[in-house]
């Protein structure tokens, strides 16, 4: 309290770009099934707020489209990686030329998880003609179609059901394919960001330090790929600032202890990379808290989704413009007065709660 927060700042740096906030709109696929203009609103919207916009590979309007429709704003470009080399390079030559300033390769999806809903509901657009545009406006995923006979005009269940499966069906890659696409990006973009999206771990958080990431993205994807995936707010913490491990080096079967207990404190990366945070984020506070537990930068999906999916552009304008308001008056009312200022500090943690629930468990 009393501190001077009338001129307070919001804005922060990402690769190079001064922003408005430190949030930025998280890639979603198919944003044809939310409204029929899809992704541009979004990006114009993105542009107008000065907050980055991230566009998915399973985006349903073309690379160049979204590239026009987002201007001058930053933009970065989210991979899903396909099994085809040449499909990869054209790709990120698009994004590249389209003004794409960053690659975001997410590592969670290669296939996609057991989605109750969407099996329940048949949600799967693709298979039905809808949404696949990012892909049949690629010259050689075009040339993959004329080779198996598809026609996209007359096909386009079809020509759907190849997109999908030429990225997302199944076939796992490795930390050893890692080091190609990333080299391949720098190449195609003279050297411009990489990072990795989908981290839990710290072990995968020190990977991604060791073949030389710009940063990463510590998402679970909503929860919806492993399911009861631990969450990304626990997992940032422990990705920023080390987790305590237990080794038992010798175990007493007495009653009453364990003996020789040994304690070793897992190395996190907190200060060796750009981390970033997604999953989960509806309000201001939310934003400070990712923050305050080592995030550099947040990105929000669902409530922009929800405002295409009620009132298309203005819906999606509304939504980021309130969250941004939302952040304004938090700072000032809370006492920050600049993003620099926030860390571990503005939090009162609490041991976490899962024992109580085991507890009640046993009654």
């Amino acid at each position: 309290m009393l501190r001077d927060t009338n001129a307070r700042d919001t804005t922060t740096t990402i690769f190079g770009h001064k922003v408005s906030a430190p949030i930025g709109f998280a890639p979603i696929g198919i944003n044809k099934i939310y409204h029929p203009a899809g992704e541009l609103p979004v990006a114009q919207v993105a542009k107008e707020l000065n907050l980055p916009y991230c566009l998915s590979t399973a985006g349903s309007q073309p690379i160049e489209a979204v590239g026009r429709a987002n201007g001058a704003g930053p933009r970065f470009f989210q991979l899903y990686l396909p099994h085809d080399a040449e499909l990869t390079v054209s790709l990120l030559t698009r994004a590249h030329a389209a003004g794409f300033s960053a690659c975001i390769l997410t590592l969670d999806t290669w296939q996609l998880g057991w989605r109750h809903d969407d099996v329940a509901n048949s949600n799967y657009a693709f298979y039905h003609g809808i949404g696949a545009d990012l892909g049949l406006s690629d010259p050689v995923f075009r040339r993959r179609l004329a080779e198996a006979g598809i026609d996209p005009e007359t096909m386009p269940n079809e020509a759907g059901a190849k997109w999908i499966d030429s990225v997302w069906h199944g076939r796992a890659h490795s930390w050893e394919k890692m080091p190609w696409v990333m080299e391949t990006w720098r190449r195609i973009s003279g050297g411009k960001p990489f990072v990795l999206k989908g981290i839990q771990h710290v072990d995968d958080a020190r990977k991604a330090v060791e073949i030389g990431c710009d940063g990463i993205v510590v998402s679970n994807h909503a929860g919806r790929q492993v399911d009861g995936a631990v969450a990304s707010l626990d997992a940032l913490e422990n990705i920023v600032q080390g987790e305590l491990v237990f080794l038992l080096s010798f175990i007493s079967f007495s009653l009453w202890a364990v003996t020789d207990t040994l304690f070793l404190f897992a190395a996190a990366v907190g200060d060796q990379i750009y981390i970033m945070y997604d999953s989960g984020v509806r309000g201001a506070s939310d934003v400070v808290k990712a923050l305050a537990l080592g995030a550099k930068f947040v990105f929000v999906g669902r409530l922009w989704v929800w405002g295409l999916s009620i009132m298309g552009e203005h819906g999606v304008r509304h939504v980021m413009k309130s969250l941004l308001a939302d952040l304004d008056i938090l700072f000032n009312v809370a006492g920050i007065q600049s993003v620099e200022q926030i860390d571990k500090g503005w939090l009162e943690s609490y041991p976490k709660s899962y024992s109580l629930i085991q507890e009640r468990s046993k009654l």
